[in-house]
Parts: structure tokens; sequence; C-alpha cells
């Protein structure tokens, strides 16, 4: 039994295009496979896993694709019917500056991430860095949860421009109040 490097080595020279086949029958292109690939020989090797041959290397590989490829479609099985339950975007919507804005309701559309990050941002005025700081994120994380949350309201609140790393306040009133 040699290292789990030369196991890798070799199971990647040798059996790697019979893998390949076989990740691109679990998730339909070959795009996906390679990527589904990589990350079951990551995840079998990735704490030093030893094999006793190149063959039991291969079946561990092959039952950890199966495994990602199942979590990766009940991901994005999850994802779709989120969506579902969002409520579309209303269109032809009157952009009357009387109209009241249901802000609340546009909030509930957001993940709790991206919430919490407007929320930070905007009613507690923290800026991206403080934000990551506070919730053990990268300063990019939280860019990311607040452009998702911004691509999600603009529609809803009538926003027109982007306001993720604007020093700018938004004034937001309670249902019923006018400012």
């Amino acid at each position: 039994m040699g290292s789990w490097k030369t196991m890798v080595e070799e199971l990647v020279s040798e059996r790697s295009p019979r893998l390949l086949s076989y990740a691109t029958v679990l998730v339909g292109s070959v795009t996906d496979a390679e990527d589904l690939l990589h990350d079951a020989i990551v995840k079998t090797f990735g704490r030093g896993r030893r094999f006793p041959h190149v063959n039991a290397a291969e079946q561990y590989v092959r039952r950890t694709m199966q495994t990602l490829a199942i979590d990766r479609h009940r991901s994005r099985a999850a994802f779709h019917r989120a969506l579902d339950r969002e409520p579309a975007p209303a269109e032809g919507r009157s952009h009357d500056l009387d109209t009241p804005l249901d802000v609340e309701s546009a909030l509930a559309m957001l993940s709790p991430r991206e919430r919490v990050c407007v929320m930070m941002r905007f009613y507690d005025d923290m800026t991206t860095a403080a934000i990551a700081s506070q919730l053990g994120l990268a300063d990019g994380t939280v860019k990311r949860y607040l452009s998702n949350a911004y691509e999600k309201l603009a529609p809803v609140l009538r926003l027109n421009e982007d306001w993720s790393e604007s020093p700018d306040r938004v004034s937001v009133t309670s249902k019923g109040e006018r400012p």
C-alpha cells in the first residue's frame, strides 16, 4: 500500500476516462461531469485516505460521485422550489411616488443572510467591511448578498441605482406612515 498521492496519480492516469464517462451519465454533461469527478477525488483523498489498491479507490470515487450528484440535484431542486415561492416582480406597476411601498413584504422575499446584510447596511448604517467582520464572512460574500438583495428588491421598491456600496442613507417608513 503506497502513499495516497501515488494512489491519486495512478487513479487519474489509469481510470479517469472511465470515471469521467460514469460521471457524464450521472449528470448529463461533460462539463458538469468534470466538476463532479474533480470534487469526488478531492473529497475522497482530501484527508489522505489510503486504499489497498486502485480498484478500491475507483469504487470509492464512484460512490462519492453518486452521493455528490444526488446532493447537487437536491440543492438545485430546493433552489427551484424557493424560486417558485418567490413572488414575481409586479410588471406594469405604477411608478407614482404617492403609492406606498411595502418594504416589509419586499424584505420577506430575501434569504435570511441577504435580509440580515441589508438591515445591517441600512438600518444599522454599517459598511460592508463591518458587516463581514461581525458575521464572520468575507467582504466579497457580503457584497454578493447585498447585490443579490438589490436585484430582488429593485423592481419591487423601484430602486434605480446600485446601493450596495453607496454611502447614502435610505429612508424607510412603517406601514401607513408618510415621510
